[in-house]
């Protein structure tokens, strides 16, 4: 498929713009001609605006992929045909959804199904968001479908940045430590090493120690980030690997609060997810199998797979789900009620509120632990800082 840039005006006389992408020119063109459309440009985008340039290059935000969507559900709600809707929210998207729209615009005129398009768009919409699109056309619901998809985009976006945002300042504290270090083994301790030759003074350890890493530090600084450089995209590659990704996150969960952490957000996406796709209508066994795609961690994700080996064979989705020992009680015993009263969607949309409360509290207990630990490394950094810089002065004047 190439990228084809054009300009045409409709049968009122009014221009519009944008990319579409087909096999070759003259099928852009029967494309635009189908649409009643007069074509008044129409070029392989080689050389691109910069809007196009940048819409194809960026992916749309969460923040216009929720918008989009509740602005779907109104429009469709409203009796507006789905043609219409797309064309006006294409027309009003930023760069990085306006090709999006285009391309899914384009599929639907020519027949294919919202669903279909959206996943056939590359626009980054996730596998939960396609089989609720596609519930929803299936139920004729479509509206509702995607009125409850964002409000449920809305609470994942919130829950993400509540987490995020938490770690902000322990991030921001840690780089600004190094930089320091930086600094003082690139710019002062070369000076402070340049007077204690002077003097001829003997050294105390700590500051052979100091001055050696400095000294490192200032001939080999290509070497120092190459091999920082080469051991973080070292680690990154091997932890999307099979063994190292499972490597990883198992010892991500042992880390004390932290660990912790990770498996209730884990759970609030689960349980959120699941209701949301039980409240469209899709049956338990596709619902766990699109759930376990979704999630962004290995060892749950095979969990929930499990689970749906055991679903598949008619045992119960609570008694699936107590067999796998990753997941707790709690979560069976809340299941159990939901199939019990016939109100599993809801029950799993309150068990959501529930771990998404506990995460809350672990992200205070999170940041609270680590500000006295960050002020312990601190504390000894100067104080080796110190100790290496004063004894040497101290030394000196002694003699005198």
């Amino acid at each position: 498929m190439k990228a084809f840039q054009y300009k045409v005006k409709d049968r009122e006389g009014n221009s519009s713009g944008g990319v579409l992408d087909a096999v070759d020119v003259k099928q852009a063109a029967n494309i635009l001609r189908s649409k009643g459309l007069l074509i008044t440009s129409l070029f392989e985008a080689d050389q691109l605006n910069l809007d196009a340039l940048m819409g194809r290059f960026s992916k749309p935000k969460a923040d216009e992929i929720t918008n989009f969507t509740r602005q779907m559900a109104t429009m469709i709600g409203s009796g507006l045909p789905l043609v219409e809707a797309l064309k006006i929210l294409k027309n009003q998207s930023g760069a990085g959804l306006k090709p999006i729209l285009e391309k899914i615009l384009t599929e639907v005129e020519g027949g294919s199904t919202l669903a279909d398009a959206v996943e056939a768009s590359g626009g980054g919409f996730s596998s939960v968001y396609v089989a609720m699109v596609r519930a929803g056309e299936s139920a004729g619901v479509l509206d509702q479908v995607m009125g409850k998809l964002a409000d449920s985009l809305d609470k994942q976006r919130e829950f993400r940045s509540k987490t995020k945002g938490a770690m902000v300042y322990p991030v921001i504290i840690f780089v600004a430590m190094i930089a320091i270090a930086g600094i003082m083994m690139v710019f002062v301790v070369p000076k402070l090493t340049a007077m204690y030759k002077d003097f001829g003074a003997e050294l105390p350890g700590p500051t052979k120690v100091l001055m050696g890493i400095s000294d490192f530090t200032v001939r080999f600084w290509y070497l120092v980030l190459l091999v920082m450089g080469g051991s973080a995209a070292f680690f990154s590659n091997w932890s999307k690997t099979e063994v190292g990704g499972l490597i990883v996150e198992q010892m991500t969960f042992k880390i004390p609060i932290w660990g912790k952490l990770k498996k209730d957000i884990i759970l609030t996406e689960f349980a959120r997810t699941i209701s949301v796709l039980l409240g469209a209508g899709i049956p338990i066994l596709d619902s766990l199998n699109i759930v376990s795609q979704t999630l962004g961690s290995r060892i749950y994700s095979a969990g929930i797979k499990q689970a749906a080996v055991y679903v598949e064979k008619g045992v119960s989705l609570a008694e699936a789900v107590i067999r796998i020992e990753m997941f707790p009680p709690i979560l069976s015993q809340m299941i159990s009620v939901g199939e019990e009263t016939g109100k599993l969607d809801s029950v799993l949309a309150k068990l959501a509120i529930y771990y998404e409360s506990e995460s809350e509290i672990k992200v205070k207990a999170l940041t609270t632990a680590i500000e006295p630990l960050i002020m312990v490394i601190m504390g000894v950094g100067v104080g080796f800082l110190v100790i290496a810089v004063i004894m040497p002065i101290y030394n000196l004047t002694s003699q005198f």
